[in-house]
């Protein structure tokens, strides 16, 4: 049984019979009738997406889902394609399925990712927390920025565009929470 606190982006649930799969968190939003959080998932079956919110406190019962790590092999379009290293068997997975976290990743990096199956169809990505990716365009640092709670968007090498401290510069390399979108430091390689 899942709880409305353990649910996050990949989790998997039924719900009124079919099985659902959480693409985004949109947030919460607390009232008189108690804390709400709104959700964008994916009908495994169906493919269908809609937004749903959800009281605090239900339980739902998981679904029974395999994961299997594999790596990024390459890109075609809006599918990317996924190669199993011990079969080396293909498997493809339109961007739409990965939800937010089809921005992290690129055939560039040699991270494992765990990929997600129902009844042997790929449904979702799982990321580590953190990932390293490079800037590859942000307004300059100038001397005497801080390194408070000041922030100017910076665009990544994979197109998604993440909010940065202002010393920051491009060409960096920084670490990103995958759950969050959150910039967490500068790379360490």
């Amino acid at each position: 049984m899942l709880t409305t606190g353990e649910i996050k982006v990949g989790a998997a649930f039924m719900y009124n019979g079919a099985p659902l799969m959480v693409q985004r968190m949109l947030g919460q939003k607390s009232g008189r009738a108690g804390m709400v959080t709104r959700l964008r998932v994916k009908n495994i079956v169906t493919g269908q997406t809609m937004d749903l919110g959800i009281d605090a406190g239900e339980k739902f019962d998981e679904v029974d889902l395999d994961e299997h790590t594999m790596k990024l092999s390459y890109i075609d379009g809006d599918t990317y394609v996924f190669m199993d290293q011990e079969s080396f068997e293909q498997f493809e997975m339109p961007k739409e399925d990965m939800g937010d976290n089809a921005g992290y990743v690129s055939p560039d990096d040699d991270i494992d990712l765990t990929i997600t199956f129902y009844n042997g169809k790929p449904v979702g990505l799982n990321l580590p927390v953190n990932i390293a990716r490079k800037i590859t365009y942000c307004e300059p640092g100038v001397k005497g920025n801080t390194s408070g709670k000041a922030t100017k968007p910076a665009t990544l090498d994979t197109g998604i565009t993440v909010q940065v401290p202002l010393f920051i510069n491009e060409g960096e390399r920084i670490m990103i929470d995958t759950r969050t979108g959150e910039f967490v430091e500068r790379a360490k390689d």
